[in-house]
């Protein structure tokens, strides 16, 4: 007792007389709980390890499967889990051609075909299976949602659990819901009265991988193209063996004591023994589970615990406590709901989909100039193992990617866009034409080494680095007549709404081609090695930024004057990226505070993206721009909603939308510690007025 006294004496002695005091993050974090007190399509809650996730409804299953498919389904997905049909086509199948400078490059831009549709949808992300309470009374009968009532139901950020209290027929059911942060493991555990009384059964049903493009990922009408069986049955476990077209895996239940019976080819009934409490363990798993006596949910509850108070507890953190400002709580919320969003969804050995792991799009392909958004705030929060989980799978698409690079006639490797698991991209008319995507991993690999400033990292990541410069490179076309290199035609920029065979020199894709040769070549001196001519040469000779008649930089160098013409004041207003999201290497900041007082007055904001409004904060704030900084990060537009489980609203079809979250991370990341040259205060991105008084720790400067 006498030594917990001093050192409770040395802490407050710190505190006080070595500093400000430290944030308590227990209470911001548990101030922004999410409390659900209704049945609400658009307010799952999810639990997840960021490889695998499982959301729930209010009763902390999912038992309203149907209903909650109109929002925000009740997903069960994971990284591994793919499915591909046998067959179809190949890549080829989908080739068009474009001239560049005489010769013909081939790009995967028939979408609208057969072989297009075809191999979009493979391989295919899809539902693991529906686990939902139920009524059993001489069969299966589902629960009413007027069943219901007296909800309160938490996500307990700090414990990374949902708890959900509600009375179901008048008597009262505690639910505990968690994901293992190391294994695809669903814990549960019910009490209450009516486990005592009359427990509610447990409905597990599997479906088919569905190959239309929708939110669950689920296909309840082809039963005959699966199959599931049970492997083992022993007093409280079960083990099914789950086949569809190219992946089989396996399904281990553990329960207390109950009757486990199969009710339909593909559905399963779990029938508890009245009790105290009830516990649910469910392992999904691609390969043959090892060990069939997995630990208890008071022992995966506490793991689970411990995992997230470390995670809160390390990196940088912010405070909006002290606020004068009423939007300060919004934000404030916004910014720690995003981080455990990211976190469960963001964090896998995969870059993630726009939607992470609760639903579908795009067949359950990622984005790969979405990866950016998704997870470059986790080193600047001092979270860089969350990043560096996804970085791996490049070096094990190298190879592809390096196909693609040799078939088009480019040197170095091009990454793909919209792309699965296995590497190969997919046919669209629009993906297969950007290229921002590919600075991305020099990038990545320059914020781990400011991270760390080891050589390891240099050594790990040269490849991806100079491969990837290569291709900068070489893509980029020399013009003998204007003595400059140029990017495009075909090019697609990052505002998606040009012709990709008309299109060259987009303001913000020329600036991160200056970004990552210049941070390429850096490398290249760091590690003592030549940095090939090529590479100076392009840099040194890379066209200017299209600017109109001294007022504003255009989108595009073919296009003007693309800020006074609503056609072209659209989608993403990505030309603000050149400097902002990027340190802007040769932007005259006069004439880009211009620009950007010009999105602000012509843009049309019903068009714009999530992850658009971080974009414009953080130009805005290296501009000194603070008042703006804050007004894009709250605009009040339709894709700028953050729902009561924090995730960002766009539409029906794309209802969570993660880039958002994780742009918005990166934007307080960068205003509250700072960018290269950024004014040497405190939080130097917010403004000074004494409204947004924040108090901050831990962050590492934005490049």
């Amino acid at each position: 007792m006498r030594n917990r006294c001093i050192y409770s004496i040395l802490v407050f002695l710190l505190l006080n007389y070595c500093g400000e005091e430290k944030i308590n993050r227990y209470e911001v974090v548990s101030r922004n709980n999410p409390i659900i007190t209704r049945i609400d399509s658009l307010s799952p809650l999810t639990v997840g390890n960021g490889n695998f996730a499982f959301t729930v409804d209010v009763t902390g299953f999912q038992t309203f499967f149907d209903y909650y498919s109109k929002g925000i389904p009740l997903g069960t997905f994971s990284n591994w889990g793919w499915n591909k049909l046998k067959g179809g086509y190949e890549l080829e199948d989908t080739f068009e051609y474009f001239d560049v400078d005489g010769r013909k490059v081939s790009y995967a831009s028939k979408q609208k075909t057969e072989a297009g549709a075809w191999l979009r949808a493979n391989p295919h992300r899809f539902h693991l299976g529906r686990i939902g309470l139920c009524h059993f009374r001489n069969g299966v009968v589902e629960i009413k949602r007027g069943e219901v009532t007296n909800i309160h139901q938490k996500l307990n950020l700090w414990s990374g659990i949902i708890e959900s209290n509600y009375k179901l027929n008048g008597e009262r059911v505690f639910v505990k819901t968690g994901v293992s942060p190391s294994k695809d493991i669903i814990v549960t555990e019910m009490k209450g009265d009516l486990i005592e009384k009359n427990p509610p059964c447990i409905l597990f049903s599997f479906p088919y991988a569905s190959l239309k493009w929708g939110k669950t990922g689920c296909d309840w009408d082809s039963p005959e193209k699966h199959s599931t069986v049970i492997l083992k049955e022993l007093k409280d476990r079960i083990l099914l063996k789950r086949e569809l077209d190219s992946i089989t895996y396996f399904v281990l239940i553990k329960f207390d004591k109950g009757i486990f019976e199969r009710i339909d080819k593909h559905e399963f009934l779990l029938i508890p023994e009245k009790g105290e409490k009830f516990e649910l363990l469910v392992n999904f798993s691609a390969e043959y589970p090892e060990e069939l006596n997995i630990k208890s949910a008071d022992r995966f509850f506490n793991e689970i615990s411990s995992w997230w108070r470390n995670y809160w507890n390390k990196g940088a953190f912010i405070d909006f406590a002290n606020c004068k400002s009423p939007e300060a709580k919004e934000l404030e919320r916004r910014v720690i709901l995003s981080q455990y969003l990211t976190a469960i969804q963001c964090s896998g050995n995969l870059p993630p989909q726009e939607t992470g792991l609760t639903c579908t799009s795009w067949f359950g392909k990622f984005h790969l100039e979405m990866h950016w958004w998704h997870a470059v705030h986790f080193v600047l929060w001092g979270r860089p193992e969350l990043l560096e989980r996804s970085l791996d799978w490049y070096f094990k698409i190298l190879p592809e990617a390096r196909k693609k690079a040799i078939r088009q006639g480019y040197e170095g490797v091009r990454w793909p866009k919209m792309v699965g698991s296995c590497g190969r991209e997919s046919p669209s008319s629009v993906g297969v034409f950007l290229i921002w995507q590919q600075p991305h991993i020099i990038y990545y690999s320059e914020l781990l080494y400011r991270y760390y400033k080891e050589k390891r990292i240099l050594e790990k990541y040269k490849d991806l680095v100079f491969q990837t410069a290569d291709f900068l490179a070489s893509y980029a076309r020399y013009d003998s007549n204007r003595d400059e290199y140029i990017l495009g035609p075909p090019l697609i920029p990052a505002q998606e709404v040009y012709k990709p065979e008309e299109t060259i020199n987009p303001t913000f894709e020329l600036a991160y081609w200056r970004y990552g040769l210049k941070v390429a070549i850096e490398w290249k001196k760091r590690l003592g090695m030549k940095v090939p001519d090529k590479w100076v040469n392009v840099l040194e000779k890379l066209s200017p930024y299209p600017v109109y008649k001294d007022k504003y930089y255009q989108n595009v160098e073919t296009e003007e004057p693309t800020l006074d013409d609503p056609w072209h004041t659209r989608d993403h207003p990505t030309v603000l990226g050149a400097l902002g999201m990027l340190p802007g290497e040769g932007i005259d900041e006069k004439l880009m505070g211009k620009t950007l007082k010009k999105v602000f007055e012509n843009w049309n904001w019903v068009t714009t993206w999530g992850w658009d409004y971080p974009l414009i904060a953080m130009t805005a704030a290296r501009l000194g721009e603070k008042e703006l900084a804050i007004k894009a990060l709250l605009m009040n537009t339709p894709k700028n909603r953050y729902l009561v489980n924090g995730h960002n609203y766009q539409e029906n079809r794309l209802p969570i939308y993660l880039p958002g979250n994780g742009g918005l991370l990166t934007a307080i990341a960068m205003m509250a510690g700072g960018w290269d040259g950024a004014p040497d205060t405190s939080a130097p991105g917010f403004p000074d007025d004494g409204d947004w008084d924040v108090k901050c720790e831990g962050f590492k400067r934005f490049p």
